[in-house]
């Protein structure tokens, strides 16, 4: 398990290295965007990953490690939004950005060891591809959420769909890694 930490830490140090870098270009004018937004921005990021495991050919130069960095960027983002909501200011101070994005980033950390222990690493013995699925099964789970206004009779919320995918786009990442 100290190996996956290790791994886990160093992808999320990568993405919030890229994370900051695009806040102070563009500050956070992702503020604006609503959850479906969001949910629809992630979508498009797995659909390209899914297309690129298919054909295996990118006509714009982008790879499958940069799409699931912007996923997690994005799971952070909305997991930001939920907490926030709307009525809060849209610019925030680099600092307070951060300061959220770490702490986003923790949550999902905690869950990915618990379910880890739980569940054996089992993403260890799982295709890219696969966990490119899953993530697209998370999505349409969570825009099916986000049509029914949040409400669901057994299931968990939004959040947790965010943190669940942000958790499978490190998995990928991390195997990725492992495969150079």
């Amino acid at each position: 398990m100290s190996k996956t930490a290790e791994q886990y830490k160093k992808v999320i140090a990568n993405c919030r290295s890229i994370f900051e870098k695009k806040a102070k270009d563009y500050g956070t004018a992702w503020r604006i965007l609503r959850i479906s937004a969001l949910t629809d921005q992630i979508f498009i990021k797995a659909q390209r990953i899914r297309t690129l495991q298919e054909k295996g050919i990118s006509k714009v130069g982008d790879d499958a490690e940069g799409e699931f960095i912007a996923i997690v960027n994005y799971c952070v983002m909305g997991l930001i939004q939920l907490e926030l909501g709307s009525e809060t200011q849209l610019e925030l101070p680099i600092e307070k950005t951060l300061a959220l994005y770490d702490s986003k980033t923790n949550q999902a950390f905690e869950l990915m060891m618990a379910k880890n222990h739980d569940y054996g690493e089992a993403w260890r013995d799982m295709r890219v591809s696969s966990i490119t699925d899953l993530i697209m099964m998370k999505i349409l789970r969570t825009k099916q959420i986000e049509d029914n206004k949040g409400k669901t009779l057994i299931s968990e919320g939004v959040d947790a769909n965010y943190l669940d995918m942000l958790n499978y786009a490190v998995f990928a990442l991390i195997k990725s890694d492992e495969e150079k």
